[in-house]
């Protein structure tokens, strides 16, 4: 098993930085931070969905890379958990015992890399696949997400950094294999009873 060296050591300082800021700052922007680390995946989803919806319009090929959004973010999801679980890195208001916004997960709730920031990116970098608008409104949200989960005391800097590069790597690996196959793709599922999730009648 492989165990991550402890997190404070790498950016424990900084970490501690931005949650002691977080602490002295106006109570809605906290209230915001704290909303967007929990509630912002949300969006993401709505992304996929309305990039799916247009998609529909552009031809079946352009609806399967659309399609593929959300399974390539279970897949990035999973790679990151996978890495959680080999690394098991004490979350910094555990090791750091701070005061932080968002309640302290219980320990064995693992710390690197970050879930919300891996999803947030694979989301971000498969969208942009689908719609180049889309996905660069994605990208800023996923940026958001990342800083929100420092800010709240969820994660370490590194934590989030590592779950970006992992969720972007995913994704676009993934989207890329998925390019050259997409039209073949099409012209299966337009045979069966898929047919109306990749062009509109």
């Amino acid at each position: 098993m492989i165990i991550a060296l402890d997190g404070s050591s790498v950016d424990g300082s900084a970490y501690t930085a931005v949650v002691n800021l977080a602490r002295r700052s106006p109570v809605w922007l906290d209230d915001t931070a704290s909303a967007w680390s929990t509630y912002g995946l949300t969006l993401f989803a709505v992304l996929m969905a309305v990039g799916w919806w247009h998609a529909r319009r552009v031809g079946a090929a352009a609806s399967v890379t659309a399609l593929a959004v959300p399974f390539v973010v279970v897949v990035a999801f999973g790679v990151d958990t996978v890495l959680k679980l080999l690394m098991r890195e004490a979350r910094p208001c555990q090791s750091l015992r701070v005061a932080t916004l968002e309640a302290c997960p219980a320990p064995g709730d693992w710390s690197f890399p970050s879930n919300h920031a891996a999803i947030a990116a694979a989301a971000a970098v498969a969208l942009l696949f689908v719609s180049r608008r889309l996905g660069a409104l994605a990208v800023v949200a996923a940026c958001a997400m990342a800083v929100s989960r420092v800010w709240v005391g969820a994660h370490y800097p590194h934590d989030v950094l590592a779950g970006v590069a992992v969720g972007a790597l995913a994704a676009l690996l993934a989207m890329s294999a998925l390019r050259g196959r997409a039209q073949a793709a099409a012209m299966r599922l337009a045979a069966t009873r898929l047919r109306p999730l990749l062009v509109v009648s």
